[in-house]
């Protein structure tokens, strides 16, 4: 009698567990925006989320370690003049946080260590160059201040954060709206999905389109699309018959898929998550109550079922900690933050092992906070690998690190445009050493707000210092 042989893998046993109730975040008004991004970004210091907010768009940061009931006074971070639809910590500083809005605009945002005391309202820097509602955007991994932005106008721009200036545009290569992009490893090559139900993997610098495949799922609902390893793309969409589908692509043969999978007939968009050390990919569905995952291997069928983590309530978002955020010492491979209507629950993965040494089959060196690349060199034709760390002796936070925008006559010389901070309805007959009392008065209030938050930060420091004595 022949006996089935099972296939070998570490990752097999992977399990997943939601914390305990302490160590939720809860009493928090998630945004109820009709939109397919996650509403939720974390890194090793911060959990951001969008929330509800009247008059304008909004999000909260709190840091890792304040779980629990958070204040219903606790400082959003507001600036947006229309809801919040996509954020995106910046992978080379943990202090910074890009938002996207309905409002057209994409805003960037030095978030400080200790917990401010009034609403954060003014960006380090605002991106305008778009016509309608920006609803995606994203990091370039390895360039420093690289920072991608797609919009309902059909167009995606890249900036160079660290000017404030637009570095690319790439227009009339999507006929539709865009729904989903992402960079591969090295920030060379972007793949997007459209309305149009076709992927596109594009080489941004030269604005070409290098490869395209129509239809890789048949339904009509909205596909997403991301790089795996070895430049492979997988996907998610919908059959004929509305089943939720997953697909594996080679660069070098489009047309066929590698591998394509059939799961459920749910119609929530299956949002994909990648981890490149373990190849493991989690599928966590908006409005589903479960998160399942796979192994990407060379191997037929290429797409392996691992497990699903199952449970009662459906997730109205859901954030993806960096690898440099998890704790190695409890096999932790992955760390969900699941978004309710009111909390946000982190789920952990984990391998099961007996020992308590550290596992370096699970944790090879993974990309690090510090850039490979200026934005100048990217732009100019250089590639690079991102810059790996161990994580042998686990992962410490850098300190905050200042964005310094350098901008040749915006922030300079004049506020940024907008209806904000419009000087058009000044009286036309307001005279002109007025306006210069005016403006010699808000220097010296500016200047006095400024010593006084130098002031707070030092005297919170001390406290800092003084209560770490003490313990």
């Amino acid at each position: 009698m022949s006996r089935r042989v099972v296939r070998q893998s570490k990752f097999r046993h992977v399990f997943g567990q939601p914390v305990k109730a302490d160590q939720m975040y809860e009493d928090i008004r998630v945004s109820k925006v009709t939109c397919d991004s996650s509403f939720c970004a974390v890194n090793p210091k911060f959990v951001a989320i969008i929330v509800e907010s009247g008059g304008g768009g909004a999000f909260i940061v709190l840091p890792l370690a304040k779980t629990g009931r958070v204040d219903k006074n606790h400082p959003l971070v507001t600036g947006h003049t229309a809801p919040v639809l996509d954020i995106d910590w910046c992978p080379h500083n943990d202090n910074v946080i890009a938002s996207a809005s309905e409002d057209t605009t994409v805003m960037v945002w030095q978030i400080p260590d200790y917990v401010p005391v009034r609403n954060i309202t003014e960006p380090v820097v605002t991106l305008e160059g778009h016509s309608k509602r920006v609803s995606i955007i994203s990091w370039h991994p390895t360039a420093r201040n690289v920072l991608l932005s797609a919009g309902c106008d059909n167009l995606v721009i890249l900036w160079n954060v660290g000017t404030g200036e637009m570095l690319l545009a790439l227009d009339d290569m999507h006929t539709d709206l865009i729904y989903n992009v992402g960079w591969n490893r090295n920030g060379s090559l972007l793949v997007t999905t459209c309305k149009d139900k076709k992927v596109r993997v594009i080489d941004p610098r030269k604005q070409q389109i290098i490869a395209e495949k129509t239809k890789p799922h048949d339904g009509t609902r909205p596909i997403r699309a991301i790089f795996v390893a070895d430049g492979k793309i997988f996907t998610t969409g919908f059959s004929r018959m509305s089943e939720r589908q997953l697909g594996l692509w080679d660069l070098k043969n489009f047309e066929e898929p590698i591998a394509l999978q059939e799961m459920d007939t749910s119609n929530g968009v299956l949002l994909p998550f990648y981890d490149a050390d373990s190849s493991i990919v989690y599928l966590c569905g908006k409005g589903d109550s479960s998160i399942r995952y796979f192994e990407i291997t060379d191997e037929a069928p290429y797409v392996h079922y691992l497990n699903t983590y199952s449970s009662k309530e459906p997730q109205r978002g859901m954030g993806f900690m960096p690898k440099r955020g998890l704790d190695v010492s409890k096999c932790e491979i992955a760390r969900f933050f699941k978004l309710h209507e009111r909390k946000c629950e982190p789920i952990v993965m984990t391998v099961p092992r007996k020992s308590d040494l550290f596992q370096d089959d699970l944790y090879p060196d993974t990309p690090g906070p510090e850039p490979a690349l200026e934005a100048d060199e990217w732009l100019s034709g250089k590639d690079a690998e991102p810059i790996l760390i161990s994580l042998r002796d686990g992962y410490v936070p850098i300190k905050n690190r200042e964005l310094k925008v350098v901008k040749k006559n915006i922030l300079d010389s004049k506020p940024p445009p907008g209806p904000r901070r419009s000087h058009s309805t000044c009286d036309s007959d307001f005279s002109q050493p007025a306006l210069e009392e005016v403006l010699e008065e808000i220097r010296a209030l500016k200047e006095m707000v400024q010593a006084q938050e130098k002031r707070i930060c030092d005297l919170e420091n001390k406290l800092c210092q003084f209560t770490n004595g003490t313990d």
